[in-house]
């Protein structure tokens, strides 16, 4: 695939498996799911569900704009938590990095994620 291109920065937390930050084709761009790994130390954040997902919302900003873009030109985010009781503060930290009209979601509730970590979030973007 010519037009394929793998995105990547150190404003982002490495891969930790078999896996890019991103890949663009076109203006389409996929951003792998990510946790709260703050990048460079590689060392999760701690504290409440906020704290973890305004870490996670901050490294898909950063690959957004490695690839040319923002979280505003996302088109869908999958947001996978391990207790839907932090549905609510998500969503409050979810408005800090996106503005209307918001990108199509899914949020679902997992039995566990990488890391034990209690949030991971993917995001598709048009740029």
């Amino acid at each position: 695939m010519s037009n394929r291109a793998i995105i990547s920065t150190p404003d982002a937390p490495e891969a930790i498996g078999p896996y890019s930050q991103a890949v663009k084709v076109g203006n389409t761009v996929w951003i792998s799911g990510q946790i709260p790994l703050v990048p460079g130390s590689m060392e999760l954040v701690t504290g409440d569900i906020s704290a973890q997902a305004t870490q996670v919302f901050n490294n898909l900003a950063a690959i957004a704009e490695a690839a040319g873009g923002s979280l505003n030109h996302a088109v869908k985010i999958n947001i996978s938590l391990t207790d839907l009781g932090d549905f609510a503060a998500v969503n409050e930290v979810m408005t800090d990095f996106f503005s209307q009209p918001y990108p199509a979601r899914a949020c679902v509730q997992v039995a566990a994620l990488p890391r034990a970590v209690k949030i991971e979030v993917e995001a598709i973007l048009a740029v």
